[in-house]
């Protein structure tokens, strides 16, 4: 609950005053452009409260039913420190928010989409080990959850959010 609620008040600080609803212009914006793999930031963090959205378009997806998924890293810098809340956001075909895949830290983000694959490195994280690679496959329609490997057999597993 408290996760959700934390999401939800940061989602609120990107709205438009008045709308009801969450505002994806940033995230909508980069969508239109089509461009993979460059990161576009929005706002500009500071430690008044101004929160900064970082965005990169991984590419789509095309499943074996005719599904198109288009995928996205979204990361919200907020607060005094700043934090981080990262997501793995998901749109359809014609830019309408399906919903995310919150994840722990910056470095649990995916690194590139592949053959309709997200790819997950590890490279970041010096805590895990960089040899691993998870890759997690779009192309059968959207995974409730995935297993993020770090070392070994373990790591976290990550859930599929509509909300």
């Amino acid at each position: 609950m408290i996760p959700r609620l934390i999401f939800l008040l940061l989602v609120f600080t990107i709205t438009t005053p008045g709308q009801g609803q969450v505002d994806y212009r940033p995230m909508q914006q980069v969508l239109e452009k089509g461009i993979v793999d460059s990161m576009f930031v929005f706002g500009k963090w500071n430690k008044n409260g101004k929160t900064e959205i970082r965005v990169k378009y991984l590419g789509q997806v095309v499943t074996k039913t005719g599904r198109i998924f288009r995928i996205m890293n979204a990361t919200w810098l907020w607060g005094l420190s700043p934090r981080a809340t990262s997501r793995v956001l998901i749109f359809n075909e014609m830019n309408q928010y399906l919903g995310n895949y919150r994840v722990t830290m910056i470095s649990d983000l995916p690194d590139r989409l592949e053959n309709g694959r997200l790819i997950f490195t590890n490279q970041d994280d010096p805590d895990c080990d960089s040899k691993l690679v998870t890759k997690i496959n779009f192309t059968t329609g959207l995974p409730k959850a995935f297993f993020l490997k770090c070392k070994g057999s373990s790591g976290d597993i990550y859930t599929f959010s509509s909300e």
